[in-house]
């Protein structure tokens, strides 16, 4: 999880967003960071849903091309939640031809947005609000809103069923990326998690030890500085992956902080996170 170590690299490294554009993004205009063009985009549509879960009513964004069904993509944000940002990166992937659901992780205590527009995880006020939602959160309620969420998803016309469905995690999401792909294994076909914590810990429900259960092709894509703070991880993360033979990759980028690949991030790092972004569709393009 974010925390004092990576807020201190953030402000001591050099940002690649201008105050002005940091400033222009977090009152809520994405278009200020548009994404490389696509060739040939997908008209999509967007709903916001509401879905039903063990633990009450998660609210989320389901966003998919205007026509056809397609594979579907699970989105788990970072730990602001879903967010305009979430929304414009969500909608970025369903005009690849995608049926994407980007979820409210902390729907059992408050819809989204959880953050308002121009707040920062740097900032204290913010990380008091933010840390109780967090931490109500846990190996259990992952693993529960796995079930819900994929099921929800399989009941969608716009989603090919046919074909196996992929997941991706910001930051926290990470964790719940790889529990959900060891729960729906029948189901996940590729799981991609982005600055991730706490996937190799010493206990005894580190998401590490849920590799054996995995089908899933998957990527990891570490950060800098946190590779810096945990550089045995990718080592356990190689061997666990290797000695259960599943395909994947785990990747150091270099010089490219925690939370780069977020679009509203102090640290987002554009070139670092196309180059993510495009290891993620050549990955969905060969799996889903």
């Amino acid at each position: 999880m974010c925390d004092e170590h990576t807020i201190k690299d953030e402000q001591n490294r050099s940002s690649n967003l201008t105050r002005r554009e940091f400033n222009t993004l977090a009152a809520g205009a994405s278009v200020a960071f548009s994404f490389p063009a696509l060739a040939n985009p997908l008209k999509t549509v967007s709903h916001d849903v509401d879905i039903p879960t063990a633990d009450g009513v998660c609210d989320a964004l389901f966003v998919h091309p205007a026509e056809g069904s397609h594979p579907a993509v699970l989105i788990w944000p970072d730990i602001l939640a879903l967010r305009p940002s979430f929304r414009a990166m969500a909608t970025r992937l369903a005009e690849s031809g995608y049926a994407v659901l980007c979820i409210n992780p902390y729907y059992r205590d408050a819809r989204s947005p959880v953050v308002e527009t121009g707040e920062s995880f740097r900032d204290d006020s913010t990380r008091k609000k933010i840390y109780p939602l967090y931490q109500n959160l846990s190996p259990h309620t992952h693993v529960r809103d796995a079930r819900a969420f994929i099921d929800w998803l399989d009941a969608q016309s716009a989603v090919d069923k046919s074909r196996p469905i992929g997941t991706m995690g910001y930051c926290m999401g990470g964790p719940m990326v790889m529990r959900a792909a060891a729960e729906r294994s029948d189901r996940i076909g590729a799981a991609c998690a982005y600055h991730p914590v706490s996937l190799a810990t010493e206990g005894e429900d580190s998401p590490h030890l849920l590799i054996p259960n995995i089908e899933a092709e998957c990527l990891i894509a570490l950060a800098e500085n946190d590779d810096e703070q945990h550089p045995d991880d990718k080592h356990v993360l190689r061997q666990a992956f290797t000695a259960n033979e599943l395909s994947a990759e785990v990747t150091v980028f270099e010089g490219a902080l925690h939370g780069w690949c977020v679009l509203d991030s102090r640290v987002y790092n554009e070139a670092q996170a196309e180059v993510a972004w495009s290891k993620t569709l050549a990955l969905f393009d060969r799996a889903l």
